[in-house]
């Protein structure tokens, strides 16, 4: 029996190849760059998601390498092959859209076998792949019936069979969930992790959505005007945020900036009193921090490290979320978990946290 694989720290199995390689590509519109020349590797057999609000340059990126566009710099490197100034139709990548883009009077059948005729692959090949499909997405007894006797979770089903039955090399999805409501993206995104962990193809996923991201990837490139704010596992982004940008958009955080004073205290600008953080540089040192609301905790009037007052309760089901205007009228989150809440608005409080939740967060794009 061969032994099992092992998988690092990504979520990869350790000596996966690079399927796709980055090398300075960047995109320019006149004199704006939708796309700053930057470098990026995705593993064979990753889910790989671009993440980012708009204008965040996930989506250039997304058609560089469909080839939708041409890049103003770099090399763009498939399977070990540059596929730069390679066009669409030559290059093995399947894409899935946003609006799912099904031929309507064509069946559910009819559709998914489309990417197998244009490829003049036998029939009797076809139509074993497209049951394959329709099976793996759950529509093996839907293949005759037309994409408008369909909801939409099952439509965009179809267009992952159609993209899944000639099993390209790199698979993309362009906000595939986007046009769902909450409670069929969730059963979505199940499916997409099973049909990912089950095929082990690579997949490039772009979103906006940050809850998305985290459940879907092995790892998450973060993208903020036009350039990599960070890139790491679901678990790196949320625990140890490099910016203030990622600290803000995955999540959300409490940001505590200040300086170092010659003792060695970190004198805050929200903070009643003096902080002691452990700093090899000190004196003079201008920082900026980052807690999580789960780690703050509310505490009596004048017994934590800063004061404010209540202003908002936000019940969630599992937790509640409530506001905090400080003293200098910043507003802090804090988590209450499920159960009892009996702070009202309006009530003076102290905040307090421990020390090892603190994150230090880098200047921007240092």
């Amino acid at each position: 029996m061969n032994a099992p694989i092992q998988a690092n720290s990504l979520g990869i199995a350790e000596g996966s190849a690079v399927k796709l390689r980055a090398k300075g590509l960047g995109k320019r519109y006149g004199s704006h760059d939708a796309l700053k020349p930057m470098d990026l590797q995705v593993h064979d057999g990753e889910l790989l998601t671009l993440l980012g609000p708009s204008g965040s340059g996930k989506t250039t990126l997304l058609q560089l390498i469909a080839g939708l566009v041409q890049p103003s710099a770099g090399r763009l490197i498939i399977d070990g092959i540059d596929q730069t100034d390679l066009v669409p139709n030559k290059r093995d990548i399947g894409v899935v859209f946003q609006n799912y883009s099904l031929f309507p009077h064509l069946t559910v059948r009819e559709n998914v076998v489309f990417p197998l005729q244009m490829r003049k692959r036998p029939k009797d090949e076809a139509k074993r792949r497209v049951a394959e499909a329709l099976e793996m997405v759950g529509l093996g007894s839907f293949s005759k019936r037309f994409p408008h006797e369909l909801s939409g979770g099952q439509q965009q089903r179809v267009a992952l069979a159609r993209c899944l039955v000639y099993q390209p090399s790199l698979i993309l999805m362009d906000e595939p969930l986007s046009a769902l409501d909450r409670k069929l993206r969730e059963a979505m995104q199940v499916e997409i992790k099973r049909l990912h962990r089950e095929t082990g193809a690579t997949i490039v996923f772009v979103t906006h959505d940050q809850e998305e991201a985290l459940a879907l990837s092995d790892r998450v490139c973060l993208m903020n005007e036009g350039q990599i704010e960070q890139i790491g596992t679901p678990t790196d982004l949320y625990d140890c945020p490099r910016t203030e940008f990622v600290a803000g958009f995955i999540g959300i955080s409490n940001i505590i900036k200040g300086r170092f004073d010659d003792a060695g205290l970190f004198l805050s600008n929200v903070t009643d009193k003096p902080l002691k953080i452990a700093r090899s540089d000190t004196a003079g040192v201008e920082a900026s921090y980052a807690v999580r609301p789960e780690f703050m905790k509310l505490t009596a009037l004048g017994s934590g490290l800063v004061n404010g007052t209540i202003v908002e309760r936000i019940y969630a089901g599992s937790e509640t979320k409530i506001l905090v205007k400080l003293t200098n009228n910043m507003v802090f989150t804090v988590r209450h978990p499920a159960g009892a809440c009996d702070h009202q608005i309006g009530q003076a409080v102290s905040l307090s946290w421990e020390q090892e939740h603190l994150r230090l967060l880098e200047s921007k794009h240092t």
